[in-house]
């Protein structure tokens, strides 16, 4: 039997390397992205992918995975690819294996989509290897149990919340809060000082973000120690739900066969989720709690278990997860929680009256927060900072009511150091300069420490508070006041 091959898919060599005879099918049901197709031979295994050849010279073939096998001859699989011209009877052949990702150091400062093919308008890697996107998570044994905490620049993360390095980090937040940029801002602090592999995972979302995370990177000069990998909201389900395996395979390489830390940021966790309810709810499975996959604690464990440290490298990974109609309640953003070593809440109270990075510090924790792993000092400010935040929170109803001028002259001092504190936490990005006319600023941890301790001893209780807005360190609000007042006038005309 003769092989084709379709010239518009630079994937086919890969997935069709088998010297096995080729396993030959026909369809026979198609339903939207779900198409059931009978073997009379043999019965392709659950995951392998199926092709279905191009109709027309110069289109690409048709790519489906299998997800169920229903009889002796039949199976039903999901398609990666738009099945537009798809008829019974078409033949259909089994490659004879999972969906693969290229791997090595040929795939560096390359986009790349989830069947492993470039988009960034360059020709396709060389010295590269294809490994299967499903893998399983490396063995306790092989684990680290170290703990280092992985420092950011942005004031609010690091004082509060600080990072593990090798740990998995959620940016939890409604639509329109900051998550991306908050991201965004993320890789430009530490791609450049992280030495290791960046790899951004883009899943279900907008397509014009990878175009302009790209050019950034570029632009940044960072782009030779990153790979981008984008899944995204055009796309189909299954290739939604299967890009965030192909970014882990990638990662895995780089931690164990070259032995380098890997920084992996993903955006975003909830699409990967959203896809798996869609790919459960083609197949017919009956939902489970909210609309939600039967499956979907079992689904995101695969995922995030294979994001571990171990003897030869460590995967730090920063997740962005959008929380439905702002509810922490629901079903993803629950599941999330229990996988994650800090948790970023993003509020949107805080957004709407200007405090970017809108970080609700109340929400947010971290269980690298402890005097052994952050020092003594560290502890104590940042719990000093939290408790001066929530006696402000709790103070707001009374201040509502009577006005400020009820409250005692203690109180009084508290709300004053909350209020600075609150704004002394802001920092201008360097990714949003372009439309808020400030400089972005980087800001050390001993920096931000020395800062929310001299507020705490009511050091600047004579400045106004807008004085400390959007600073970087805390020596800035010494400016002239006049001065300083003008500028915050043009940056906000």
């Amino acid at each position: 039997m003769t092989r084709r091959y379709s010239s518009a898919s630079q994937i086919d060599t890969q997935l069709m390397e088998n010297d096995v005879m080729m396993n030959v099918g026909k369809i026979s049901a198609i339903r939207g992205s779900v198409v059931d197709i009978g073997f009379p031979d043999k019965l392709p295994a659950i995951r392998h992918v199926l092709q279905v050849d191009a109709l027309q010279e110069g289109d690409a073939a048709v790519l489906l995975e299998v997800q169920t096998q229903l009889d002796e001859t039949r199976v039903r699989a999901i398609a990666l690819t738009p099945t537009a011209g798809l008829a019974r009877g078409m033949a259909v052949t089994d490659t004879g294996g999972p969906l693969k990702a290229p791997v090595g150091p040929g795939i560096m400062s390359r986009m790349f989509d989830v069947f492993g093919r470039p988009i960034d308008q360059q020709p396709a890697p060389e010295n590269v290897e294809w490994r299967s996107v499903h893998n399983t998570p490396p063995a306790l044994s092989s684990r680290s149990t170290k703990s280092e905490v992985f420092t950011t620049g942005i004031k609010v993360i690091d004082l509060l919340v600080p990072l593990e390095r090798g740990g998995k980090t959620g940016l939890f937040g409604g639509a329109g809060v900051g998550k991306t940029v908050l991201l965004t801002e993320m890789i430009h602090n530490m791609v450049g000082h992280h030495q290791g592999v960046s790899i951004f995972c883009g899943i279900g979302e907008r397509c014009r973000e990878g175009e302009e995370l790209h050019r950034e990177m570029k632009e940044a000069g960072v782009l030779s120690d990153m790979v981008m990998l984008f899944g995204q909201m055009n796309e189909l389900p299954g290739s939604r739900f299967r890009v965030g395996h192909a970014a882990l395979t990638m990662a895995e390489y780089f931690r164990d066969d070259e032995h380098k830390d890997v920084l992996l940021l993903v955006d975003n966790i909830f699409r990967f989720i959203q896809a798996g309810s869609e790919v459960s709810g083609l197949m017919g499975q009956m939902p489970s709690r909210l609309g939600y996959q039967p499956t979907l604690s079992t689904e995101l464990a695969q995922l995030q278990e294979r994001i571990a440290n171990t003897d030869s490298g460590a995967i730090t990974s920063i997740q962005a997860v959008y929380v439905p109609a702002d509810d922490f309640t629901d079903p993803a953003a629950v599941h999330t929680f229990s996988h994650l070593s800090a948790s970023i809440a993003l509020s949107r109270k805080r957004a709407s009256e200007g405090l970017f990075p809108a970080v609700d510090p109340l929400q947010s924790n971290s269980k690298m927060l402890t005097p052994g792993v952050v020092g003594e000092r560290h502890y104590r400010l940042a719990q000093s900072v939290r408790q001066t935040l929530a006696q402000y929170e709790d103070l707001k109803d009374i201040i509502a009511m009577l006005g400020l001028e009820q409250l005692s002259q203690n109180d009084r001092k508290v709300v004053s150091r909350a209020r600075q504190l609150e704004r002394f936490l802001t920092q201008p990005f360097y990714t949003t300069g372009q439309f808020s006319g400030m400089a972005g600023a980087m800001v050390s941890l001993d920096d931000t420490l020395d800062g929310c301790e001299r507020i705490l001893k009511d050091e600047f209780s004579d400045y106004p508070e807008i004085a400390l807005y959007m600073i970087g360190k805390v020596d800035e609000a010494k400016k002239p006041e006049a001065k300083h007042a003008e500028e915050q006038t043009a940056n906000a005309s």
